[in-house]
């Protein structure tokens, strides 16, 4: 449980975060291990600052098997002029670096879900000091957030950016006229199926105008994925006021999320054979994957079914699947 008085992070940044001009540093965070007795996780940051205006933190690497954002963001970080720009970007495409440096969705130091460690603790692990920076130093800064996940190794998406469903009508409208403005080939209104200690929920908390993606996934990038993560990072600063010129808009596809049978979870342990593409439309009650028995032959495959029509949004990635594994997504086109 949070604290009720925290204690100072222990993580510092070694640039000033007030200061105009380009920046490209680290956030430190002291890390005593066996290979370094005073070691430290060295996140990378970058903030472009010109004079006055709105603040965007753009992040990737929430996890650490999704490509596209921190691909679009180390890029970004590289190239935006800070002539073009009015207010600051701040920039970490590596968040939960320890689980980017490995390849893995959690971190290897602690087995934290970065996502699901909101908001943090400053004396807690690896992964809850290091959400709790993004809470107390960084959240607090930004008028806008934008988030950039994917399907990481276990799930596969069709391109899509995304802004939740909220009990605060105009703070919700606000996020949704970002989405649009990202303009990738889907819009989400997304629901979570577990929203306690996300990143999204704190910063969405806080007020804050908060976008997210999911662009793909199986633990890679694609040309086209990176190309809309890097179009959408430029629309939503441009959508901001952070930086000029038109937005780059795309024709989007609004997809909906009305209740918690857009997901099929696998009740059985196997094989998976999907029935039907990633977006593909289907009807309710259709087949959309089947389990098979790996143990032995002979055994009929468990069935998957869609509770609702629409359109697949999201499957299961490997070719094995466990009870309890999200086996499918299903959007309704709006």
């Amino acid at each position: 449980m949070r604290s009720t008085t925290l204690a100072p992070s222990p993580v510092t940044a070694t640039i000033d975060l007030d200061k105009d001009g380009v920046q490209h540093g680290f956030l430190r965070l002291p890390y005593s291990r066996d290979d370094s007795a005073w070691g430290s996780v060295m996140i990378p940051i970058t903030v472009i600052r010109n004079g006055k205006g709105p603040t965007a933190l753009l992040t990737g690497g929430n996890h650490g098997d999704e490509y596209e954002g921190p691909i679009a963001l180390f890029d970004l970080a590289r190239t935006l002029d800070v002539g073009s720009v009015t207010g600051t970007v701040i920039i970490v495409p590596a968040m939960n670096y320890p689980a980017f440096a490995a390849g893995t969705r959690t971190s290897p130091i602690d087995k934290g879900n970065m996502n699901r460690s909101y908001p943090g603790q400053p004396d807690g692990t690896v992964t809850q000091k290091i959400a709790d920076y993004f809470t107390r130093a960084l959240l607090p800064r930004a008028d806008i957030v934008l988030d950039f996940h994917s399907g990481g190794k276990t799930l596969d998406f069709v391109p899509f950016a995304a802004a939740h469903i909220l009990k605060d009508k105009a703070q919700e409208a606000r996020g949704f006229a970002a989405v649009k403005a990202f303009s990738a080939p889907w819009s989400m209104r997304m629901l979570e199926i577990d929203a306690v200690g996300m990143y999204d929920t704190t910063a969405e908390d806080m007020g804050k105008v908060f976008v997210t993606t999911e662009l793909g996934g199986g633990g890679t990038a694609r040309a086209e994925t990176v190309a809309i993560a890097k179009r959408g990072a430029m629309n939503v600063l441009r959508h901001a006021g952070i930086v000029g010129g038109a937005i780059d808009a795309l024709e989007t596809r609004w997809l909906d999320m009305p209740s918690g049978d857009c997901f099929a979870f696998a009740e059985d342990a196997g094989m998976i054979e999907t029935m039907v593409d990633l977006g593909e439309n289907v009807t309710k009650g259709q087949l959309i994957a089947r389990i098979h028995a790996i143990g032995r032959t002979g055994v009929a495959p468990a069935e998957v079914r869609a509770k609702l029509g629409g359109l697949l949004a999201a499957r299961h990635f490997p070719g094995l699947i466990k009870p309890g594994d999200c086996a499918a997504v299903i959007g309704v086109e709006v």
